[in-house]
């Protein structure tokens, strides 16, 4: 078949993916350039192009080809499990048979590897920790490795650590593309990365295969138009969003950078008549493909999102994006705008940045590699163990917290230093070097990215042209479009009325706070006898705090009164007065010691404060002032030890947590004849709780000194 024929049938694929068989559907130059790099020259390719550009139609038309060809299953590594449902869907309509395994279905892995086997698959996507699974490693991947006719990495950026969004799962495609048969083509995407980037994909891509070709191109986004709305305060931004939502063209997405935003924003937008809905790490996945579909059918005005909802939803008339906040990288803000307009010829992209986006920038920041003495002390600690180690283990052992401990073995992983196998992790004994160069370059370019948001917030220049010119986008020119070229083409006002009712959500205080109920594993080994579950009658009891530091309400209060440079003081009086409306809120709560539930608890008949090294007048000012309020004795106060290590209980992990508090407190003999002589449930009171082990610790100790139960009552909760 010549070259003509082959792009016939390639249009042919084309107007069936997109529902018009026997249409007009054409593969334009630059597509067609891509699918022949597959399908006739058998390359290995990376393909940078825009949101919108058509890189899924690239691979499931070569898909469709290989196929007919007698070539193997495409594999499709992608992190979107949106996306993921949206071209299974697609797929279908061009007769390609698309099975997806990811952390949503694990009942229906057995069936799909089965399927697998039989040669039923045409396109299975995989999501990217599956690389990391022993079962899946052992298991599919030599098979897939083998058998595969073509691989394809979606969120191609995610390979390299020089980029925005690193993914430690991504690096196990290196052993993938090293083990796939001669002549295996292979397709990278993405959207945003910049040179470096692309180079370094481009180098991993062709190791051991020849040179990947690159096909990069303008990221300009015609449909666009960019704006920054500047606001004084997370109320006013609330405020504005009631006002002007509903001008907005269509539907669309509201990002937050926070779940409690998004749920605070939420229940905002409800209260003022809006049909939106929230999407956040924290949303079930049955109410995540819910609001998905609600979103494309229009039956909602827009999803109330953090970066879960990500780059995984395809909605072409996407008509609105706006930021309630900004995020800490252009390049990951150019990735999520670009969301919109993609099937349309005009869409909105509004950014209304806070005065707290540093300070949650700082909060969530991604970690730096650990330094050189805690990689060497995990990995003697596995070459120590004679046996695999669990993460909880080796928790034990190593003063890291766990999304870092594991995020740090996932790399030794694909260095070679450990491995991933049945019951946890081992050391190979593989020589291993500290690339500390690399790593601090990775943290300046952090630093770097945060910067040029803040310079594109401030900037006189073309919004657009400032984006693509981050993303080295050498074509970069103005747009024409934006609120700086063309301007200012919508206004800060906000209503009264709209105000008023922003004002009074975020003002409202009181969240949750879970208590634990099991103590971490590898406690004995650390020669502390706590193991299993906490015995009911130790276990601190559900609580309550004003805020997380997280939220755009009582979060930006809080933030600045808990910073570590903040000095100590006694507590504000409006902070105070919260405290004091939250615990009245509680009390009248089902089951609270105020309720007339016949269950409920009973009601406090003292107050305790938890000592505190960093804000020791602002804890006992806190607990002295719900007492005076309350009409409660003030019992005092634990009291810290000689041997405990509290100071630096806030840097470690569970386990290291508990072994810096286990012995850090005690209760002093005016405390426990207080207990003594005034039996019942008792208040505790602290400024913060993170991790929840102050709580259980306290609670413990007042309950084994004859406390009946243990309220805690905080300032502020973490997340």
């Amino acid at each position: 078949m010549n070259e003509q024929e082959l792009r016939a049938e390639a249009d042919a694929i084309l107007a069936e993916l997109v529902g018009d068989p026997g249409g007009p559907a054409t593969l334009r130059e630059d597509q067609w350039q891509a699918v022949a790099a597959l399908v006739v020259e058998r390359r290995r390719a990376l393909v940078v192009q825009r949101t919108g550009w058509g890189k899924s139609a690239v691979y499931f038309v070569a898909t469709a080809l290989l196929r007919r060809r007698g070539s193997g299953p495409t594999v499709i590594i992608s992190p979107l499990l949106a996306l993921m449902r949206n071209q299974v869907e697609s797929a279908a309509r061009a007769g390609i048979r698309a099975r997806t395994i990811n952390s949503a279905n694990p009942e229906e892995w057995d069936a799909i590897h089965e399927e697998v086997e039989r040669g039923d698959v045409d396109v299975l996507l995989v999501s990217p920790e599956r690389l990391n699974s022993v079962d899946f490693r052992e298991r599919m991947l030599p098979k897939l490795a083998a058998t595969t006719g073509l691989l394809v990495v979606d969120e191609a950026h995610c390979i390299s650590d020089w980029g925005h969004d690193f993914r430690p799962d991504y690096r196990r495609l290196r052993t993938m593309l090293a083990e796939l048969s001669p002549g295996v083509p292979v397709l990278a995407t993405t959207a945003t990365a910049n040179a470096r980037v692309t180079a370094d994909v481009a180098d991993q891509l062709g190791t051991g295969a020849g040179e990947a070709l690159v096909l990069r191109g303008t990221l300009e986004r015609e449909s666009l138009r960019l704006g920054v709305v500047r606001l004084p305060d997370a109320a006013h931004r609330l405020a504005w969003l009631a006002d002007h939502l509903g001008e907005l063209p269509g539907s669309g997405i509201i990002y937050t950078l926070t779940v409690s935003a998004a749920e605070e924003v939420t229940a905002y937008l409800q209260g003022r008549g809006f049909r939106v809905a929230s999407y956040t790490g924290r949303t079930e996945n049955a109410d995540r493909q819910q609001a998905e579909t609600d979103l494309l059918e229009n039956r909602v005005k827009a999803l109330v999102a953090t970066s879960a909802l990500g780059m995984g939803f395809d909605k072409p008339d996407l008509g609105f994006v706006i930021h309630l906040g900004s995020p800490s990288s252009p390049i990951s803000y150019y990735q999520q705008v670009g969301r919109a307009g993609r099937g349309v010829a005009h869409a909105d992209v509004l950014l209304l940045p806070g005065k707290e986006d540093e300070a949650i920038w700082r909060y969530f920041a991604e970690v730096a590699f650990p330094p050189e003495s805690q990689v060497r002390q995990t990995l003697a600690a596995l070459a120590d163990a004679g046996r695999p180690l669990s993460v909880p283990a080796l928790e034990a052992q190593v003063d890291l917290r766990r999304n870092r401990l594991e995020m740090m073995l996932k790399v030794l992983d694909v260095d070679g230093a450990v491995r991933r196998v049945k019951g946890g992790w081992t050391a190979t004994g593989a020589d291993w070097v500290y690339d500390a160069e690399r790593y601090a370059w990775v943290a300046r370019q952090r630093a770097a990215e945060q910067q040029a948001m803040r310079d594109y917030v401030g900037t006189a220049r073309c919004r657009m042209e400032f984006l693509r010119r981050q993303l080295d986008d050498e074509g970069a020119a103005p747009c024409g479009r934006c609120d700086n070229c063309a301007g200012e083409w919508t206004n800060s006002t906000v209503s009264p009325a709209a105000l008023a009712g922003a004002t009074g959500e975020l003002d409202r205080p009181g969240v949750a706070v879970e208590p634990r109920r099991m103590w971490p594993t590898g406690m004995p080994a650390l020669g502390i006898d706590l193991k299993g579950r906490i015995p009911a009658n130790e276990q601190c009891a559900p609580g309550r705090a004003l805020g997380r530091l997280s939220d755009i309400g009582w979060g930006n209060r809080l933030r600045p009164l808990l910073a570590e440079q903040a000095p100590d003081g006694s507590v504000p009086d409006d902070v105070l007065q919260a405290a004091v409306a939250v615990l009245g809120d509680w009390a009248r709560s089902p089951g609270g010691w105020a309720s007339k539930d016949p269950d409920a608890a009973a009601r406090p008949v003292g107050v305790v404060a938890v000592p505190s090294l960093s804000r020791p007048r602002l804890v006992h000012s806190l607990a002295e002032g719900i007492a005076r309020i309350g009409h409660l004795p003030f019992l005092g106060s634990l009291a810290h030890t000689e041997q405990g290590n509290a100071h630096r209980a806030h840097r470690s992990n569970s386990a290291q947590r508990l072994q810096a508090l286990s012995a850090a407190f005690t209760v002093p003999a005016p405390l426990a004849d207080g207990l003594t002589r005034t039996p019942g449930p008792v208040l505790l009171v602290d400024d913060y709780t993170d991790s929840g082990w102050t709580l259980a610790v306290a609670a413990r100790l007042l309950q084994r000194a004859g406390t009946e139960r243990v309220l805690p009552l905080v300032l502020a909760a973490a997340g």
